[in-house]
């Protein structure tokens, strides 16, 4: 990646190790996958997956195939749960790479046990989703004991190893559908145990789950937004406060000029100046990730140590600054994301503005920014 670019993304792997040993104190025995999914929430994949695992993580949750397979490439031993059923013609790569697949239906398990079979493949780990209320994916909690026998019938090719469902609200001040779905995947628990059939690794906290939900700590806690040093919602900054961000956002001004009172800015004039102001241009816009709108709902970068406010739409590939009457130059620094003097502005504060979660944020900036790795 050619980082003599004006805009970059820098990561922290210090931050995301901190980040790792915080987490891990606060889940006491669970043990802790890292999820390293969509290519580490935008930090880098492998960056952050040798980050968390030299800090102390169990293992690594993929959202696709691919993202194993990368992670595998990069010499990456650890266990790698990808989180959902994938094509069935990627099972054959997903198990010569040793990735644990998630089974929620007969006609997965069956593929399964047929590519494990072909290849004379042994007691391949298999993780059983459940759905407990969200309705994205997972078998119903009444066909637990019916998947489980099923993968347990394909031995010696296939081996239950994990059980696991997906909290909905989580990251919500009410607790009461979090605890419902517990509830739920108790009772399901209760039945495969009953039946004689040993869940292995149960598994139920995200993120918000593994912080604030003590009763979803189990036998592991799958982290993602947290390892990051995110919040997984702005309630739940003060629960989130020894984190730090492992992200920032940063660029160069390109160019100053002098607009005068009355004058418009950007695509369809849609901010005038209300008095003569100096405008710093910035070379990063919505082909970056920086949404077009930002400028529009009160968003700021930081200038100088102070907060400036984005004018006018963000263009593709620039963006413009009304910094009044201050001195501005070419190639002075500016952040978009992250922390200059004694101003920060966070992925969060990005999701307030724009009606979203700093998920999206932080995964929506564009791979043409590059990553560059400090400490």
């Amino acid at each position: 990646m050619n980082t003599r670019r004006a805009s970059w993304v820098e990561v922290s792997t210090s931050a995301i190790r901190h980040n790792t040993r915080v987490l891990k104190r606060a889940v006491g025995d669970s043990k802790l996958l890292a999820v390293v999914k969509a290519n580490g929430y935008g930090h880098g994949a492998v960056t952050a997956a040798e980050a968390a695992l030299a800090a102390g993580a169990d293992g690594l949750c993929v959202a696709l195939v691919q993202e194993g397979v990368e992670l595998r490439r990069a010499g990456i031993e650890n266990p790698i749960l990808v989180l959902s059923e994938q094509p069935l013609d990627q099972l054959d790569e997903l198990l010569a790479h040793g990735l644990i697949p998630t089974a929620y239906s007969v006609r997965y398990i069956d593929a399964l046990a047929d590519v494990a079979r072909r290849h004379d493949i042994a007691s391949h780990e298999v993780h059983l989703k459940i759905d407990t209320g969200m309705h994205r994916v997972g078998c119903a909690p009444s066909a637990i004991v019916e998947l489980a026998g099923r993968v347990v019938a394909r031995s010696p090719h296939l081996a239950l190893a994990g059980v696991f469902t997906h909290l909905a609200t989580a990251d919500q001040l009410d607790p009461a559908f979090t605890n419902q779905q517990i509830d739920v995947f108790d009772r399901a628990l209760d039945d495969l145990r009953r039946s004689g059939i040993d869940p292995g690794w149960v598994h139920i906290a995200n993120s918000a789950g593994a912080i604030a939900h003590p009763r979803a700590r189990r036998d592991v806690v799958r982290v993602g937004i947290a390892l990051y040093g995110i919040a997984p919602d702005v309630s739940m900054n003060e629960k989130c406060a020894d984190l730090r961000p492992a992200m920032s956002l940063r660029s160069r001004v390109s160019f100053v000029k002098r607009v005068a009172a009355g004058e418009g800015v950007s695509y369809g004039l849609r901010h005038r100046f209300e008095r003569s102001t100096t405008v710093a241009t910035i070379p990063i816009g919505y082909a970056d990730g920086v949404p077009r709108q930002m400028g529009l709902v009160g968003g700021e970068v930081l200038i100088g140590g102070r907060r400036r406010p984005i004018v006018g739409v963000v263009t593709m590939d620039q963006l413009m600054v009304d910094c009044g009457d201050d001195s501005v130059s070419v190639d002075d620094d500016v952040v978009l994301i992250g922390r200059q003097g004694d101003h920060e502005i966070t992925a969060n504060e990005w999701g307030e503005l724009l009606g979203t979660i700093g998920y999206e944020v932080a995964c929506g900036l564009s791979a043409r920014l590059p990553r560059l790795v400090v400490d």
